[in-house]
């Protein structure tokens, strides 16, 4: 390991300013190198995957207050409606405001270029993956998320960023840092939402939002998992997802995609719906649900106030749940996927740290398959 690695005293990074359109990302080349304290790494950013986290927190669409869908103009201009001063909205997945400046970006691939007290500086040097969540593991599990990279603390769309040292785990692989960078928070999402639904061998899971991040994360560790793939998205995506492995496909544009689902499985044969979206098709999620079906949530943008029949969630038994916080071991386990080769890197497209405006322009318009990365 290369011990003495020059860190200088001011890096390029994009702040965020405050809630808003995309003329809220300014780049800037005299942000001060962030330093670890006790406990705390330094790390080199090599590649900082982009994720609908980046655009939610962005917007205000966080905000209890805010009930439209991420559509392509939110995403572009901010949300709609009463205006709130920034210091009164909440802007987290904790309901929690935002100090603003903030540099945003929670899938960070880098090098170690420094460490903190308490930490091994043996590490300096070491190729690490990022996992995003801050916690605090004296808190009951599913309320451990104290901090998210890029929200409650600054991530990586920056040179430099400062993690817990227990957050950065060593990663030995061939692939490059933009492909590594594909991983954190989709598969980690991904890999929670089917680990609560208990998705086993044989069994039938539709994936909303399939050929998002985390949608074509689901439809991997579905495949893993030895389980029956319905993807559902734009039509124009049909040819990658099938090509991806899934074993049906239906248009998200089709006038009945309830019936298109039944048309394949029968009724009331769906053992699990991974939900990435939201929106109207909620309502058919729960009635396309087999007895003692599953319904795993981890995002909303097509709109998160949505009505529910009591009576699918009770009379057949469904299990629902909601997912923001994955667990340690559930990092761990994408980690080992991938360093076992299990798991393809889905970049699109690649872009420089200064064309992040850019590059959110082109992530709200979903016309992409899998992900796209920065690179400082």
């Amino acid at each position: 390991m290369d011990t003495k690695q020059f860190v200088p005293e001011k890096m390029r990074a994009i702040l965020l300013t405050g809630f808003g359109g995309i003329d809220k990302l300014e780049y800037r080349d005299d942000v001060s190198v962030p330093r670890p304290t006790d406990g705390e790494v330094l790390v080199r950013v090599g590649a900082c995957g982009m994720n609908n986290t980046d655009i939610n927190l962005r917007t205000r669409w966080y905000d209890r207050d805010v009930n439209e869908s991420l559509s392509e103009e939110v995403g572009l201009k901010g949300v709609g409606g009463p205006k709130k001063a920034d210091s009164e909205a909440s802007g987290t997945w904790k309901e929690e405001t935002i100090i603003f400046p903030r540099i945003q970006g929670a899938a960070v691939v880098g090098t170690i270029a420094k460490v903190g007290g308490s930490v091994d500086s043996a590490r300096i040097g070491q190729r690490v993956i990022v996992d995003p969540q801050v916690r605090d593991i004296s808190l009951p599990e599913r309320a451990q998320l104290v901090a998210y990279l890029g929200g409650e603390r600054d991530g990586g769309f920056a040179e430099y960023v400062v993690v817990p040292a227990e957050n950065a785990y060593a990663i030995e692989s061939s692939l490059s840092d933009a492909e590594l960078a594909t991983f954190p928070t989709s598969y980690d999402t991904a890999e929670e939402m089917l680990v609560r639904a208990r998705l086993g061998e044989g069994e039938t899971v539709v994936i909303t939002g399939a050929a998002g991040g985390v949608g074509t994360a689901l439809v991997q560790l579905s495949l893993i998992r030895g389980a029956k793939v319905i993807a559902l998205a734009g039509a124009a995506k049909e040819e990658r997802l099938r090509a991806l492995g899934a074993h049906h496909f239906v248009a998200r544009e089709s006038s009945d995609v309830r019936g298109a689902i039944e048309a394949l499985v029968g009724e009331r044969a769906v053992h699990v719906v991974a939900d990435v979206v939201g929106g109207p098709f909620f309502t058919d999620s729960l009635k396309l649900l087999c007895r003692g079906g599953r319904y795993s949530t981890a995002g909303a943008i097509a709109g998160p106030i949505q009505p529910i029949d009591l009576r699918d969630l009770i009379y057949k038994d469904l299990e629902m749940f909601g997912i923001t916080c994955p667990t340690p071991k559930t990092f761990k386990s994408v980690i080992d996927h991938v360093a076992a080769g299990r798991l393809k890197p889905l970049v699109e497209k690649v872009y420089p740290l200064k064309d992040l405006p850019l590059a959110q322009t082109e992530l709200v318009k979903r016309n992409h398959v899998g992900k796209l990365v920065v690179v400082p």
